[in-house]
């Protein structure tokens, strides 16, 4: 029978970079539907380009949407960082690639308090903020999962502790 491979994959927040938050882009959104349905319902500008609420209230969905997909776990883990035999894989969600790791092409990893830093040996530089993977448990999970990694596949595994708090 053969043996099942080891995998962990942990979730990791979707990476906020847009500087509203969540629940503001839902109501920029929904402000929008509401206004167009009032702009449809009281047939303003009836004569003119009346079709075009329809076709801004079809983007304002499709907006509503993409903000749910993108911020909301709705078709599962999107956000996740897997250990899988030989390899790490990052996906940093729905709409982004996913970049995948080989143990023979990983120099060094660095791992900080905050920080992962994968460096290959062609040079390149990945760098994970730490503050992506929810919770102390999952951080001490995702911790112990790469040193567990560096050791198995030999790659120089460089901590650094955390500073001491006064």
């Amino acid at each position: 029978m053969p043996r099942a491979t080891k995998t962990t994959r942990i979730r990791l927040r979707p990476a906020d970079t847009s500087k509203v938050p969540f629940w503001g882009q839902l109501l920029i959104g929904v402000l929008w539907i509401a206004y167009t349905l009032f702009l449809i319902s009281s047939d303003e500008g009836a004569q003119d380009y009346h079709f075009l609420h329809y076709v801004f209230l079809v983007f304002s969905l499709v907006y509503i949407g993409y903000v749910l997909v993108h911020n909301a776990p709705i078709f599962g883990t999107q956000s996740y960082l897997e250990f899988t035999p030989g390899y790490i894989v990052h996906k940093g969600g729905l709409f982004r690639p996913k970049q995948v790791f080989a143990a023979e092409d990983i120099e060094a990893i660095d791992l900080a308090p905050m920080q992962l830093r994968i460096r290959l040996r062609s040079n390149d530089l990945y760098t994970l903020s730490l503050r992506e993977v929810k919770g102390p448990k999952r951080r001490e999970n995702f911790r112990n999962e790469i040193r567990q990694f560096a050791a198995q596949y030999n790659i120089t595994l460089r901590e650094t502790a955390p500073a001491p708090r006064s």
